[in-house]
């Protein structure tokens, strides 16, 4: 089990920031819709280390942000995505 979970945090590490920066570079392209969308893909990352951050050091704020960007991330795609 420690492998697996030791294969995650490596995975997580690469994957903060090449996702994070595809975000920037999206919106700096004019395309915020993917940029949701890429963005949306990273969270599960976020969240990952928001909750190890919380449960190592007592990061709550962290992890409440997370939870609440992933909240305004999720909106923000139905805004751009879904036709009413």
């Amino acid at each position: 089990m420690k492998s697996k979970q030791s294969l995650f945090n490596k995975i997580t590490q690469i994957a903060l920031p090449l996702m994070t920066i595809s975000v920037q570079v999206a919106i700096a392209l004019k395309l915020p819709q993917w940029g949701l969308i890429i963005n949306m893909l990273a969270q599960p990352f976020w969240i990952y280390s928001a909750w190890k951050s919380y449960k190592q050091a007592g990061q709550i704020g962290l992890l409440i942000t997370t939870l609440v960007v992933t909240v305004i991330i999720g909106l923000g795609i139905i805004n751009y995505w879904v036709k009413f």
